[in-house]
């Protein structure tokens, strides 16, 4: 059994928190507001520090590239590249787009594979016309090659890799699944999709998704108001965290040894009721997690 302390340190109310990244060398948590346009970027202390990226289009995913000083965003259905050093949108001459043979998709979530190349999603954006499967699953090598591994998604979420990188772990929310397929981590290849977990009933929408040292699964679950930590090789639920926000979004560990974990969550779509009963909503939280020997990884 764990013991946990759960804790607001990011107290903006964000339309929708997603995405958080720990930037180790400067012990930061950086993390997007989707339809706010934001990235926000928090040194330990929690100073306020967001950056506006577009005045018009959904901002999703953020993630690191390195070993250089590079970051990159999602921007619409194009994959920027941020000045860290400015926190402004480069105009770099020709940024990736996927989706090209759509207009009614944007970006949602991201992630960097262990040898740097990006992988990201996209969904039906907001205002569109809400067809089903119109999403796809894109990776994005550091010359801008652009891969189509999935279609007919509904709404691309959370994904990671197994620590021995041989297994890509993936969330299409609607499909109640935290997926598995085998990962060949020299050519970006995936195959032998199968179902780790189903989601059972009143713990809502799979979202964001992160991974321990220990292999285990940690799983945002969107209005379901809690995060839960699977087995991933027996398929079982291991420990269930209550939030105090139904719409929790995503997930990942940081702080000085790893040892927190950080949980973004949205106020978007809850009424006045809701929102009076739910003050922390949109707020990003930690957990202080006392568990398993206390090893966690990013």
């Amino acid at each position: 059994m764990s013991s946990v302390k759960v804790e607001s340190v990011v107290e903006v109310s964000a339309l929708v928190g997603e995405g958080p990244v720990w930037e180790e060398p400067e012990q930061t948590l950086l993390f997007v507001d989707i339809p706010g346009h934001k990235i926000h970027r928090r040194p330990i202390s929690f100073l306020p520090y967001p950056t506006c990226l577009s005045d018009s289009s959904p901002v999703s995913p953020v993630c690191l590239t390195p070993p250089s000083c590079g970051y990159v965003a999602g921007v619409g259905r194009s994959i920027v590249a941020v000045d860290c050093l400015s926190w402004n949108h480069s105009h770099i001459r020709a940024p990736a787009v996927v989706d090209e043979d759509k207009l009614n998709t944007r970006l949602n979530d991201g992630k960097v594979d262990p040898i740097g190349r990006l992988w990201a999603g996209t969904m039906v954006a907001e205002g569109q016309q809400d067809d089903r499967k119109q999403g796809s699953l894109f990776s994005v090598t550091s010359d801008l090659t652009v891969t189509k591994h999935l279609s007919q998604v509904d709404i691309s979420n959370g994904m990671d890799w197994s620590l021995d990188q041989k297994t890509f772990f993936y969330i299409d929310s609607l499909s109640l699944t935290v997926d598995a397929f085998d990962y060949d981590v020299t050519t970006g290849k995936i195959g032998n999709r199968r179902v780790v977990y189903r989601m059972q009933e009143g713990e809502g929408l799979p979202d964001g998704m992160t991974m321990d040292a220990g292999g285990r699964l940690w799983v945002a679950c969107y209005n379901g108001g809690r995060v839960i930590n699977i087995d991933n090789a027996t398929g079982v639920r291991l420990q269930t965290i209550p939030l105090p926000a139904t719409k929790t979004t995503s997930c990942c560990f940081g702080g000085p040894d790893y040892s927190d974990l950080y949980v973004t969550s949205a106020s978007l779509g809850l009424d006045q009721s809701e929102l009076k009963h739910q003050p922390q909503a949109g707020h990003t939280f930690r957990l202080i997690i006392n568990s398993y020997g206390g090893l966690w990884v990013m």
